[in-house]
């Protein structure tokens, strides 16, 4: 087995697109790759998962507790290479000591480094770097370092020269400007890869380069290890009857955690997805899931579809149990505004969305439920934490709420809704900013399809009460 870390220097050095290449360079190679990435991040895992074949898992300090993150790292038993993404620079977190940052992460899990270099206009400064980075905390081993965005083949053996004058550190790649390596950018980061139609073609692209310009048989001998990962302990299978949760997966929304998928799943769920671009209507359904995305991006798409916007707005009206995060909140109000054009939305919630230019909440959040959450998870009162903790992520504003409305949370740590407040609670629909996690302290997905059950055996009794888990 072979296991280890991507990090860099600092952010935007292009560790994101290096690790795309490598994880579908060594797949091509035939090996099983299981990619992780280190924080709350969609878009990157996204393109990983494409890359690798297999659905990368996220892993974060700040939604887990060590062991959690131990057991959430043992899902790679069975792959040939675990390939961990960090976020931004080795050393960078929230924490003064670093006890959040990529570096910890690779003390945990027992991980060498991979240290990616964005090495334009650097020569012989590239030594005191990799020393610093080396001495600054011991235990952490850079096992190699890649050289990225070069300017040409004399810059290269320059910065060879040095690194092997001055350090022990291997250099085990050096990749030039190359505008093919660039994945699309937008308004908000990367283009998702549910969006990007040549998504295959873009990965196939960069395995290519990276191929060629990383030794990857040097890579895998020095991630070598002999230590297995112990294989996470097979659920428990679910004794209820299937439950049909309708789940949007398109262009427009396709922001899940691979974990939260298979939580719903062991809770008994048969996820049954639509488009919402495409498709007329909802399909027969017991709940529905709307997650995250760029519902900004396809305005025109999704007001043209007023018979699925009908579909959606009548079943959420006729109380089926449904949970949006973030982009499915913005779906699910009258309209969203970007620019110079307003669109039509589905029109359950009452109110408007407002893009800007600037994030208005970004970052983790601590939320403590109210009473009127229909399916409330209680926060766990444990050393690891108290309230929820999930993270947020949108360049919008909900404008226009009622005085009246009802919110699932109130806000210890981040924006939500309107700083206070969060997740709009409407008929059986629970919609918020926050993303949560199947995590410790937070089984949403159990908790939820315990109440998109408790909703049925209602309806199907036709007794008045109300849906509680």
């Amino acid at each position: 087995m072979h296991r280890f870390l991507v990090s860099a220097a600092h952010k935007s050095s292009g560790k994101t697109t290096l690790s795309i290449g490598l994880a579908a360079a060594l797949r091509a190679r035939g090996l099983a790759v299981q990619p992780f990435k280190k924080g709350p991040d969609y878009i990157d895992p996204l393109w990983l998962s494409r890359a690798a074949g297999r659905g990368c898992r996220n892993l974060d300090f700040f939604l887990s507790p060590h062991d959690e993150i131990r057991a959430q790292f043992a899902h790679g038993h069975d792959a040939d290479v675990c390939l961990v993404e960090g976020n931004k620079g080795l050393y960078d977190g929230l924490a003064l000591d670093g006890g959040n940052s990529n570096a910890a992460l690779a003390r945990l899990l027992d991980l060498p480094v991979i240290l990616v270099i964005d090495a334009r206009g650097m020569t012989r400064g590239i030594a005191p770097l990799i020393l610093g980075y080396q001495a600054f905390e011991r235990d952490i081993r850079i096992a190699g370092v890649i050289l990225n965005r070069l300017g040409g083949r004399r810059h290269e053996s320059k910065l060879r020269a040095v690194i092997e004058h001055y350090t022990d550190v291997p250099v085990l790649g050096a990749v030039q400007e190359d505008a093919q390596l660039a994945l699309v950018e937008r308004h908000l980061g990367l283009m998702p890869a549910n969006e990007a139609a040549q998504a295959e073609t873009l990965i196939a692209g960069i395995a290519e380069r990276v191929a060629r310009q990383v030794d990857l048989d040097r890579l895998l001998a020095i991630t070598a290890t002999d230590i297995a990962l112990p294989a996470p302990p097979a659920p428990a299978p679910c004794a209820e009857p299937p439950l049909r949760l309708a789940i949007a997966q398109d262009a427009a929304f396709g922001f899940y955690y691979t974990d939260d998928l298979e939580a719903l799943v062991q809770g008994g769920a048969e996820l049954v997805p639509f488009d919402t671009l495409k498709d007329a209507r909802l399909p027969d359904c017991d709940a529905l899931f709307i997650g995250g995305g760029f519902p900004e991006s396809f305005l025109d798409e999704l007001a043209a579809n007023a018979p699925m916007r009908a579909s959606i707005r009548a079943a959420v009206a006729g109380g089926l149990p449904t949970y949006a995060e973030c982009g499915g909140l913005m779906y699910l109000t009258r309209s969203i505004a970007w620019g110079d054009k307003t669109r039509p939305m589905v029109g359950v919630i009452d109110g408007e969305i407002v893009m800007h230019p600037k994030p208005v909440g970004r970052g983790y959040v601590i939320l403590q439920p109210t009473a009127d959450h229909p399916w409330a998870q209680r926060p766990a009162s444990t050393e690891f934490s108290a309230g929820i903790h999930a993270h947020e992520f949108h360049y919008s504003e909900l404008r226009g709420l009622p005085a009246d409305t009802r919110f699932a949370y109130k806000v210890e740590r981040g924006h939500g809704i309107d700083g206070r407040n969060d997740g709009i609670v409407r008929h059986n629909m629970l919609a918020s900013y926050t993303h949560l996690r199947a995590t410790a302290g937070c089984d949403w997905p159990r908790r939820f399809i315990q109440f998109a059950r408790a909703c049925r055996a209602s309806a199907a009794s036709r007794e008045p009460q109300p849906c509680s888990p």
